[in-house]
């Protein structure tokens, strides 16, 4: 009769922590928790890029792009160390691509990761995302991936996207979601604190990304703002892509 009780109390405690570890986070978005990456972390995160949970991050943007079928011009704002742009590269041969990025050190290590003997429709360009160097009407894709967060006014990005998009461009935007389940938050949390380097932990990398996220409902009130056509948000257990295309037959 105890162990019958014990097992029921054991079966009713472990439903309840997982009930809890379900529920979405309800956090305000905070900017502010992430350190400056200085030339230690920059390095450190051109390391762990590598990882498998990047890798299965590039995985879900490249399954995207597959459905999309992308070709023409494309730029991938906030490129960091390159790897997601290179992999488009040979995915999609028919795609010029250049790596955006305003640090010129993450650029550096881009440049001699990825020769243009093997990726030759891959560059690298120093740029802001708020002020993209690119003409209007002139890109025929645009995609970011982990960048959205870091933006100071993500507002005025999307505007840029928007600006240099041609008629009939798409943006494909991948990053972090801040109302993820509790436990993926916990995850992170962990991993930062067991896993990651010590030039990240130092920044608070990690956490710091997931307090900088945005939510689904706070981008759609961004893309209220902005006539994109056939905007739709994905989500997965931690993350979320946002999908956007510039009308047809826009006129500036």
């Amino acid at each position: 009769m105890l162990l019958t009780g014990f097992i029921v109390f054991s079966a009713v405690v472990l439903l309840v922590i997982a009930i809890l570890a379900m529920r979405p986070m309800k956090i305000p978005r905070d900017s502010t928790r992430e350190g400056v990456e200085d030339a230690e972390a920059l390095q450190a995160y051109y390391h762990v890029s590598r990882w498998p949970i990047f890798t299965y991050e590039r995985h879900i943007v490249l399954k995207a792009l597959s459905k999309i079928k992308p070709n023409g011009q494309m730029v991938d704002v906030g490129c960091g160390p390159g790897y997601l742009a290179a992999q488009i590269s040979q995915k999609f041969p028919d795609v010029k691509i250049a790596g955006l990025d305003i640090n010129e050190l993450t650029l550096k290590n881009a440049k001699r990761t990825w020769s243009p003997d093997v990726y030759p429709g891959l560059e690298f360009l120093t740029g802001d995302a708020q002020q993209l160097p690119f003409p209007d009407n002139s890109l025929d894709f645009i995609v970011s991936s982990l960048s959205l967060h870091h933006w100071p006014d993500a507002q005025a990005v999307f505007q840029e996207i928007f600006r240099t998009l041609k008629p009939g461009g798409k943006v494909l935007i991948f990053d972090l979601r801040r109302d993820s389940p509790s436990y993926f938050y916990w995850v992170l949390k962990i991993g930062q604190a067991f896993l990651a380097p010590k030039s990240i932990r130092n920044i608070n990398g990690a956490i710091g990304s997931f307090w900088a996220a945005y939510t689904p409902s706070e981008i759609e009130a961004i893309f209220h703002g902005i006539p994109m056509e056939n905007s739709q948000i994905e989500t997965g257990f931690g993350w979320m892509l946002i999908f956007g295309k510039k009308p047809d037959k826009f006129k500036s």
